[in-house]
């Protein structure tokens, strides 16, 4: 094992001579040495100390100390197992290998049973991550595809003299290129967000100002497409702390929503109310709903209906942000009478940590 290492570092132009970690019984054998070393001890202490006392105390007494040696000894091998496949785990984890587990013993020590536990569940992330990383991956490559091939082939046909470098070539290109944009900037803020480092400027804000002005942003396009936008937030709403760049963001996600899934002549309504010491704002439609296989992945990256052409990171943004105030966004309610989401924001800001 120590000869191929020694090559393999050679090839590679290194001299370092690398061991392998441990055999895989290493544990066990440590673990049976120590005990025996232990026994020993005890047993001799004890017929040191009992000698004066006749054969039968010494007997006795050592009867005893190996009863109670037998009885500890289960736990020392079941924890030196436990840890060996630790070592082997880490070993498969190390190559690339997610998918390993190794089982929990009931009976083994407590610490070594927690660490168990810990490796499992650092191995379940590492796994859940690594998923994620290669949606992602895929997700982005497929979103960025349709944007570049409209560029490409426009840019193409205008280089081989098919169409002319005209306004009405070049808006297409234009178009796509800002939806790319708008495509990166929301992969940014979701990376920002998901890692806890995405910067909230947050100051007093009115939200009955707020959501007036998010409906009367969507008066045009809502009306075009035959769906009123109405607003029902009482006046006398607590001033928060929060971004209100941001928190604009989120409404207007959810309001473009409801509007882009609302037949003409429907109504998307945003009501505010006081829950306690929270603000809850909700956004409903009265849309067709939310398919019930999209329902658990609604908030997910890249979650969209068949029907949808946004880029499917909107939904996931606006939770991140709500999230990021120390409040909630959920689906309170779906199905053919439309769709509602539930925006809960805390009086009280979180404090930072």
């Amino acid at each position: 094992m120590w000869r191929q290492r020694r090559e393999q570092r050679r090839r590679d132009g290194g001299w370092e001579r690398e061991w392998y970690g441990p055999p895989r019984p290493f544990f066990g054998c440590l673990f049976a040495i120590v005990f025996l070393i232990v026994a020993w001890a005890i047993v001799t202490a004890v017929a040191t100390l009992f000698a004066n006392l006749g054969p039968l105390p010494v007997v006795i007494a050592i009867l005893v100390v190996v009863a109670v040696l037998v009885a500890t000894a289960a736990p020392f091998r079941r924890s030196a197992r436990t840890l060996d496949s630790i070592v082997d785990a880490a070993r498969r984890v190390e190559a690339g290998d997610y998918t390993t587990r190794i089982s929990l013993p009931t009976r083994a020590w407590r610490p070594v049973r927690q660490l168990g536990r810990a490796f499992n569940t650092m191995v379940e992330r590492l796994e859940r991550d690594e998923d994620q990383r290669r949606t992602l991956l895929n997700d982005v490559s497929h979103e960025l595809r349709t944007p570049l091939s409209v560029i490409s082939g426009n840019l193409e046909a205008m280089i081989d003299g098919v169409h002319p470098a005209d306004e009405a070539h070049l808006t297409p290109i234009l178009e796509e290129a800002r939806v790319m944009e708008r495509l990166i900037d929301d992969l940014r803020t979701v990376a920002l967000s998901e890692a806890g480092t995405l910067p909230l400027h947050t100051e007093p804000t009115d939200l009955d100002l707020l959501v007036e002005e998010v409906v009367r942003s969507f008066q045009g396009s809502a009306g075009t497409a035959g769906v009123t936008v109405t607003a029902e937030v009482p006046a006398d709403l607590p001033i928060l702390d929060v971004d209100p760049v941001r928190i604009r963001e989120v409404l207007a996600n959810l309001v473009a929503n409801g509007v882009r899934h609302t037949p003409s002549g429907g109504t998307v309504r945003v009501r505010g109310e006081m829950a306690g010491d929270q603000v809850v704002l909700r956004v409903a439609d009265t849309g067709s709903g939310i398919d019930p296989d999209l329902l658990p992945h609604v908030f997910d990256r890249f979650a969209k209906g068949a029907d949808s052409t946004g880029s499917g990171l909107g939904l996931a943004i606006a939770r991140h942000l709500v999230v990021g105030h120390g409040g909630e966004l959920v689906v309170e309610a779906t199905g053919r009478a439309g769709t509602t989401f539930r925006v809960t924001l805390p009086v009280t800001p979180p404090t930072a940590e």
